[in-house]
């Protein structure tokens, strides 16, 4: 099933990302979170690609294991970054045949200098675009879209701008970078909206359950980090269940003030959590509809 038809439909879902294994030896490990997580009956779930394929092979396992043994429609991650239009192309080749239907075309994450070597026929996420809808027009493409500025662009207006010629090159939705903020969200979703971007647009949600992990999504995303987030960690990122229990709870809380606000899909980034999972789903037990 493609995620545009899912999306269009008048109800609310919830969706999960996973992340593919680095290693063989934790293939097993990861593949039974996955499917954990797909026991869910989510609306759809995403699986990453590492930059410049290193984990290709196991993205397509886990999304082709996904779709066929749980019946749970999946959105394959595809980056260009670093990468040639002969790898692409097999790559493509390789999604094809194992019966993937929707894309998410990122750019990827740069390399340093010596990990890339210099080998490169892509520049941003528009190149993988064309090229998916030049290769393969029944594809339904997905892309990325930053609240909060991406962190390469000079300003909003520009980021904008871009993100419009995406739309315009084939791409079909938009899922947001995580935001901790919800306004920072509908101020986008009005900018967006004026300047003629129409597309379905999935919210992109991170529970935070542990403090960890605050670091490393404001290094990712840059994401602004209300008081009130602030508040959460400093009182309980110190006991490692009393911040798990936190960060769902704001996830949850997060998440139901953007049904209450007509935002009808969120993106939830799961981090290949089962219980975290879980316990969102469960928490929204009764707005969803009982499965």
């Amino acid at each position: 099933m493609k995620i545009i038809d899912v999306l269009k439909q008048d109800k609310l879902s919830i969706s999960f990302e996973v992340f593919p294994p680095k290693y063989d030896t934790s293939f097993e490990s990861v593949k039974h979170a996955t499917e954990e997580i797909a026991k869910l009956a989510p609306a759809f779930m995403s699986v990453t690609y590492g930059a410049g394929g290193g984990t290709s092979k196991y993205t397509l396992e886990i999304a082709e294991n996904i779709m066929k043994h749980y019946g749970v429609p999946t959105l394959a991650h595809l980056t260009c970054v670093s990468s040639t239009k002969e790898t692409v192309k097999r790559q493509i080749s390789d999604m094809k045949n194992a019966g993937i239907e929707n894309v998410m075309a990122l750019r990827g994450d740069r390399l340093t200098d010596m990990e890339n070597h210099g080998i490169s026929d892509y520049h941003y996420a528009i190149d993988l675009i064309r090229e998916l809808k030049e290769t393969d027009a029944n594809f339904c493409i997905g892309g990325a879209c930053y609240p909060e500025v991406h962190p390469e662009s000079s300003c909003q207006k520009e980021d904008i701008k871009h993100l419009k010629e995406k739309v315009d090159a084939g791409c079909e939705f938009l899922t947001t970078q995580m935001f901790f903020d919800n306004n920072l969200l509908y101020n986008f979703l009005y900018k967006i909206r004026e300047a003629g971007i129409t597309v379905p647009i999935v919210a992109g949600i991170m529970p935070i359950t542990n403090a960890n992990q605050v670091e490393r999504a404001i290094k990712l995303s840059g994401s602004f980090m209300p008081q009130r987030f602030k508040s959460i960690v400093d009182k309980f990122g110190g006991d490692p269940d009393a911040m798990k229990q936190a960060g769902i709870a704001y996830a949850t809380d997060q998440i139901i003030d953007l049904f209450a606000n007509n935002i009808t899909n969120v993106h939830v980034y799961s981090m290949n959590k089962p219980d975290v999972a879980e316990k969102i789903k469960a928490n929204l037990s009764d707005i969803l509809g009982k499965l």
